[in-house]
């Protein structure tokens, strides 16, 4: 891959692409675009946040261009990534009659980004489109890579599709607007890249942490690219997960446990779920005697520094136990054999994969987690 001051080369033959990111490019989102498209015809794809901050804009760029569009509107939310919610976008947009060569934009957060990936996907046996992420965790991981899908009552992403988008459209202004909750939610996903093995990010993260959270520009693009040159290293290596790219899930096999646990409503953000569940597994690690406890501290008071979760403490639900965590963890899609792949860490930059977590080891963990909860 190459990148430059703004733009990160995806290098995966045919399906190469690249990630744009810059302030302001939305005004210039036509010009971006145009080259990419088979029709000037596109759909946008947005949500009902989202919609009213940045759908005229984009919409007045595309029409400079001569890019006729139409928009869908969805419910803001993670229940939205849901069956009923997937249904009523295909057939919305089908019933904008669409061709082969339409493409779909999705404009708004990770929610927005999986499920308009998912129906490019389906629709007329697959589409084109493209990422305009709006929030930190959607600019930095979920717009690339070309992961896309839903939620099933049985747990998180359990359906879906990988299908790479043409373009990854980053506007960093877009941040301005985002709650600081948000914001700090997304910087959990920034964070778990210099932690899985780039312990110069994580150094300078420790610097530079706040000022990316305060609305410095430079260091927001410079992170968000960073981060996104980390993932698309390893997606080029391991496109569908079949290996290396599971290490991208640093804390999420414990995250995804609590945000089952807590439900999709809002009360635990997807990127703080990460947060915990990171701490987690560094935890976790410690108490097996691979990690040294020194990385521990140093993980969760970087986290802490910006008043990040980092413990059970900051749940809003209750009643979760070590055997219900369990269970959850094991509807994982990276479930083999009844056996839950983890990644786990021999230090900061140290991540690796590893099935041979013994259920009787992590319930005393999770059993000590849940007791100091409580205290």
């Amino acid at each position: 891959m190459t990148i430059d001051k703004k733009t990160l080369h995806v290098a995966l033959d045919e399906r190469s692409y690249d990630i744009i990111a810059a302030p302001g490019v939305l005004s210039n989102a036509g010009d971006y675009f145009l080259p990419l498209l088979k029709t000037r015809r596109v759909i946008i794809v947005t949500d009902s946040n989202v919609g009213p901050l940045y759908l005229d804009r984009l919409g007045q760029s595309l029409a400079d261009s001569g890019i006729v569009y139409d928009a869908v509107t969805l419910p803001a939310g993670e229940a939205t990534k849901s069956m009923a919610h997937f249904e009523q976008l295909l057939e919305e947009i089908l019933a904008m009659g669409i061709e082969r060569g339409t493409t779909l934009i999705a404009l708004g957060g990770g929610v927005i980004g999986d499920i308009t990936g998912f129906a490019a996907s389906t629709l007329l046996r697959g589409i084109d489109f493209i990422q305009v992420p709006t929030t930190l965790l959607s600019q930095v991981d979920s717009s690339v890579g070309g992961k896309t899908g839903i939620n099933a009552k049985a747990g998180k992403n359990l359906i879906g599709a990988f299908h790479q988008p043409r373009l990854v459209l980053i506007d960093t202004e877009s941040l301005n607007s985002l709650p600081k909750r948000e914001l700090l939610a997304g910087y959990a996903e920034v964070v778990k890249y210099g932690l899985l093995g780039d312990a110069d990010f994580f150094n300078w993260l420790e610097e530079n942490g706040k000022k990316l959270i305060d609305g410095d520009q430079d260091v927001r693009r410079e992170a968000i690219l960073r981060s996104c040159a980390a993932k698309a290293d390893v997606v080029a290596q391991d496109e569908r997960e079949g290996g290396v790219r599971a290490l991208l899930n640093l804390g999420h096999t414990f995250g995804h446990a609590l945000e089952k646990e807590c439900g999709y409503d809002g009360g635990l953000l997807h990127g703080e779920a990460v947060a915990i569940g990171m701490v987690m597994a560094f935890e976790y690690c410690a108490a097996q005697g691979l990690c040294p406890q020194e990385d521990v501290v140093r993980v969760k008071e970087h986290l802490l520094s910006l008043d990040m979760p980092v413990d059970l403490k900051a749940l809003p639900c209750e009643g979760w136990t070590a055997e219900l965590l369990m269970k959850h963890m094991l509807k994982d899609k990276k479930v083999k054999d009844g056996k839950v792949m983890f990644v786990l860490v021999r230090g900061i930059a140290q991540a690796y994969l590893s099935r041979d977590v013994e259920d009787g080891a992590l319930q005393e963990y999770l059993d000590d987690l849940l007791l100091r909860s409580k205290s």
